[in-house]
């Protein structure tokens, strides 16, 4: 007997669209049930995604996918939108190497209509999208699906102001899980948003524009008494503002309410604005406690739930950066923490009840981030801001412009740096190395193991000037911690292994398969510590040693800590060849990361064969300099 008799039935959307309006809470149900016992088998993400199902089976039930565009963000609210598009026996391998992505993927499927992993993109690709049908000619509907804290991003809002001028049809739909800005959910919204969304009301509003056309002065009255009115029983004055039909809020779990609301909408023109309210986690109860653990899993048993990390495990480098803040702020007043709505995920937590008056959780807005750590920094605090890479490219050009340009004390506690595994190219730290190196004034280490990231952050804190320390996703080598608040000698590496011939120049997380590579090749090994200032003795040194220097980075080869030692020597006269190890010229997949590493060749075998295969190749030095070697 199978468990889901009824998503057993459902390969593509058009076949839930075919059932009585009465099955959708059961397809719902066995859905809820199919996402819990799947991820409890792959890990990914959970609480958002059981947030989602209701409103993803109304939106594939009303709209007709992919025909009409469906645009999700943030991306890791899709799990079931996955498994309505032909996709369920894929989530067998979600988020593994060589299967379905965790995020909506265009090669992946024409029902992945944009890609998206990180947030906030939502609104602006779909007015594309419903301009571009508005060109062509073209009958389609376009829906934007925003929410888990999306809509604290810039980008949003400036999407919405255009949105409420653009002439397009299309619908929003704010799915709000925090509860944060709504008022509680009852049956007078679900009246109310019924009443506002309905073709009655639509009509009525239409005739009263066309009476009172003659006069711009009452038709503009009138505008504003239905804005009044609105605004006294729904908290969308902001978005009727901005030129959206706001509707809502309504429950995200109530498919009576959904799917009414969502067909009178589907016949509306213009820009439309749904508010609807879920709850993250909804329907597995370990996961209603706790949304915040239950985000992103590993493996576990369902009926047992999460359970406690191993007594003696080694810690991540993101724990020792939060046990850092936590000493240096106490040693400190000055010291401010910043996150962009990565509490948990940054290593916070403590720091934010130990010192939350020194705290700021400023939500998924990179850019402000950035420049707040700099208007603090202008008044002699000390701001430290914990950031993904890979979301510190979201705030770029106020790193260049309003920290770097001034010269300013703000410490980048860079997590995430290198390959991170499972959530695949959008979130890969990829390029940081490349593109804070050609900042000036920038200052950027690379630590090794676990007591060098607490000594970097120490070395960073004391500097008048930015920096950042970059370091991988997951657990360091076991080194033991200084407790105490020491610094490092600023741009000076030092050698670990000594060899001949070759000599191995290590930056970061590729100290140890260097290391381990040392041991084969018989290989001078030199932890490089700092990419900006890096250490020109160290180099020239080892150049005048050894006939072949490899650079090894887990950072992209164009641009990265390779590239400054081959402008070091540049100014060096000799033969002394260079050979550059690291991330090749195009996005790596999702995956294992030891599997990822191995695959492009930053393991330890893939240095031994790349350092045998130069040597064997008898290259010249101008070709060394110039070429990597994946």
């Amino acid at each position: 007997m199978t468990l889901y008799p009824l998503l057993d039935t459902i390969s593509d959307p058009a076949q839930v669209r075919k059932l009585d309006r009465r099955q959708l809470p059961q397809l719902a149900d066995e859905l809820r049930a199919f996402l819990v016992d799947s991820v409890s088998r792959t890990g990914g993400h959970l609480s958002s995604n059981l947030g989602t199902v209701e409103l993803t089976v109304a939106l594939h039930y009303v709209f007709d996918t992919p025909h009409d565009r469906l645009v999700w963000d943030v991306g890791h609210q899709t799990y079931a939108h996955k498994a309505l598009t032909g996709r369920r026996e894929g989530m067998a391998r979600l988020r593994m190497h060589g299967g379905i992505s965790g995020f909506p993927k265009r090669s992946e499927s024409r029902y992945d209509t944009f890609g998206v992993g990180h947030s906030s993109t939502s609104i602006s690709a779909a007015l594309g999208m419903a301009l571009a049908a508005k060109i062509r000619h073209e009958t389609r509907k376009v829906v934007a699906i925003i929410g888990d804290g999306a809509m604290s991003a810039g980008q949003a809002f400036e999407a919405l102001n255009n949105a409420g001028v653009a002439d397009a049809d299309m619908l929003v739909v704010l799915n709000d899980n925090d509860m944060s800005i709504s008022p509680p959910v009852g049956a007078l919204n679900r009246y109310l948003a019924r009443l506002f969304s309905g073709n009655t009301f639509n009509a009525a509003r239409k005739a009263g524009e066309k009476i009172l056309d003659f006069s711009p002065s009452l038709l503009e009255f009138a505008k504003r008494a239905e804005e009044h009115v609105k605004g006294m029983l729904t908290p969308g004055t902001l978005f009727e503002e901005l030129g959206l039909n706001y509707i809502g809020p309504i429950d995200g779990h109530d498919l009576e309410s959904l799917v009414p609301t969502l067909l009178n909408l589907k016949n509306l023109k213009g820009p439309q604005f749904l508010h609807v309210i879920t709850k993250k986690g909804q329907g597995y109860k370990l996961a209603e406690v706790d949304p915040i653990l239950y985000h992103g899993v590993s493996k576990f048993k369902p009926e047992v739930g999460i359970a406690g990390g191993k007594p003696g495990a080694k810690p991540s480098y993101t724990q020792v950066f939060g046990d850092w803040l936590c000493d240096m702020a106490a040693a400190d007043p000055r010291l401010v923490g910043i996150t962009p709505a990565m509490r948990e995920g940054s290593g916070l937590l403590r720091f934010s009840e130990c010192y939350p008056d020194r705290y700021y959780d400023v939500g998924i807005a990179e850019q402000h981030a950035v420049t707040f750590a700099a208007g603090l920094a202008c008044e002699g605090m000390r701001p430290v801001l914990a950031i993904y890479s890979t979301f510190l490219q979201r705030g770029y050009d106020q790193l260049v412009h309003d920290v770097a340009l001034q010269n300013l004390p703000v410490v980048f506690a860079l997590d995430r740096g290198g390959l991170v595994g499972a959530d695949g190219p959008t979130h890969h730290g990829a390029f940081d190395v490349s593109f804070l190196t050609c900042i000036p004034n920038m200052v950027l280490m690379t630590p090794s193991d676990e007591d060098e990231c607490r000594k970097m952050l120490t070395t960073a804190y004391r500097l008048d000037g930015p920096s950042a320390v970059r370091y991988p996703r997951g657990t360091g080598t076991g080194a033991t911690i200084d407790k105490a608040l020491v610094g490092l000698p600023l741009g000076k590496g030092e050698i670990r292994r000594r060899g001949s011939q070759v000599a191995l120049l290590a930056f970061g997380s590729m100290l140890t398969p260097a290391l381990e590579a040392g041991e084969e090749l018989d290989a001078t090994v030199a932890n490089m510590r700092f990419v900006k200032p890096i250490d020109r003795e160290l180099i020239i040194a080892l150049a005048a040693e050894h006939s072949l220097l490899v650079s090894v980075e887990e950072n992209s080869l164009i641009g990265g800590a390779g590239s400054e030692v081959a402008r070091v020597l540049e100014d060096v006269a000799g033969t002394t060849r260079l050979l550059r190890l690291g991330i090749p010229d195009r996005f790596i997949e999702h995956g294992d990361q030891a599997l990822l590493l191995a695959e492009i060749g930053l393991d330890r075998d893939g240095i031994v064969a790349a350092v045998r295969a130069r040597q064997d190749s008898g290259a010249g030095a101008a070709e060394e300099i110039v070429a990597g070697s994946i």
